[in-house]
Formats: C-alpha cells, structure tokens, sequence
C-alpha cells in the first residue's frame, strides 16, 4: 500500500489530536455529559466543609449519635462523648472511622454512619456562576453534576446573556495550571441542545459575559 505525503502528515497528526481534544483552551469544547457519563463512575465521595448538616447515627446507641448538627467555622463537631472532633476536609466515612475510634473507649466495637444532609462544601468543591446570569452563587458540587444542573440552580441567564461566549474555567491538576473551555449556554437553555451538557467538576468556574451591543 502506498501513502502520499499528505497522508502521512494527517495519520501523524491525528492521534494527538484526539487525546487532546477535549483538554486544549481557548474555546475547545468539553465531550456531551452524556458521552462523559457512559466512561466515569460515581463522582469523588463528598468532603464536608464548614456548616454542612450531618446527622450521625451509632448504632445500638442512638443517644450517642445526633440528629442535624452543623459543622462549627471552626471546622468541628461535638456529640456525646466525643467534643471537638475535626470534620472539615473528611470524607463521611473518614469521620465515621476517626468518631468510632473515640466511641471505641467507652463501648465495644461501635458502628457509627455519617450522613449529610445539607452541603454548603469546600471552596475545591464548590462550582462557581458569575457574570450575566439570574443569581450568580456558589454551589456545592455533587457526583455527576451537569452544566444544567448548576444553571437551573442559578435560575438560567439574564436577559443580556451572550450565554455561546461562556466560558468553563477548570484547574489541571496534571499540567498544574487552569485552563479554559468553551460553553454554549444559549444553545443549551434556548434550544435544548443536549450536546452542549457536560460533566463538571470540584472547583469549576463558569464565567458568562452579556451581549455586546
């Protein structure tokens, strides 16, 4: 088989361009939601933050758990026999281990659960809506969580939105730098295009500029 040069340049070229295809800034798009979600698992396990609302449950002694208690500012806890206890920057299941080893003094083999209830989240783990939207917020981020997600949470965009110039701002941990990605609001509210859905991510920025008149 024979190959001209053209050919070639193409074939040695194709490659990296569909690895990086959806990690280039300046207006690359990021793969459909949908496309996304067929190829990752769950998201990663929620890590609580200053006043989340959990409720605690040990088993066989409910007196010892609580129902709807508020991580303190200060990052802490306090339920029966166990004062202060740090939560911030655990996982539910990191605190159920570090509260079962202090039950452990008073009474053998506890097994303790930790649920939240209320999710006000980490900074890392927020997701970020500024510029010409309805409310700009901050949101706490959960598994599989969509760009429609967090804008119907934001009430969708302003009357002035230019929503196809948005942009997705995403720290790579890899490259150890932010980058920049191309959304297409309009497209997805307006028209329901479901192509212009994607996944996001612990610590997205969405930035939507208004229309240039």
């Amino acid at each position: 088989m024979r190959f001209n040069r053209s050919s070639m340049l193409f074939a040695g070229c194709a490659a990296p361009l569909l690895v990086l295809a959806g990690c280039a800034s300046g207006g690359t798009e990021l793969p459909p939601a949908t496309f996304v979600a067929m190829q990752e698992g769950p998201g990663e396990e929620y890590v609580i933050g200053p006043l989340d609302e959990l409720t605690i449950h040990v088993w066989r002694n409910p007196e010892l758990g609580a129902e709807k208690i508020q991580v303190r500012p200060d990052g802490r806890i306090t339920i029966p026999l166990v004062k202060d206890m740090p939560a911030v920057g655990k996982t539910p299941s990191m605190l159920e281990e570090d509260i079962r080893l202090q039950l452990s003094q008073y009474i053998e083999d506890p097994l303790v659960s930790v649920i939240v209830n209320e999710f006000a989240g980490t900074f890392s783990q927020q997701i970020r809506i500024v510029g010409a939207t309805e409310q700009p917020a901050s949101l706490p981020y959960r598994a599989n969580m969509t760009v429609l997600d967090a804008m119907i949470a934001v009430g969708g965009l302003s009357e002035f939105a230019a929503g196809n110039r948005a942009k997705l701002i995403r720290f790579d941990k890899q490259l150890g730098r932010q980058r920049e990605y191309a959304l297409r609001l309009t497209d997805l509210l307006k028209r329901g295009d479901s192509k212009a859905n994607v996944l996001l991510q612990p610590g997205d920025v969405i930035i939507i500029p208004e229309s240039a008149f």
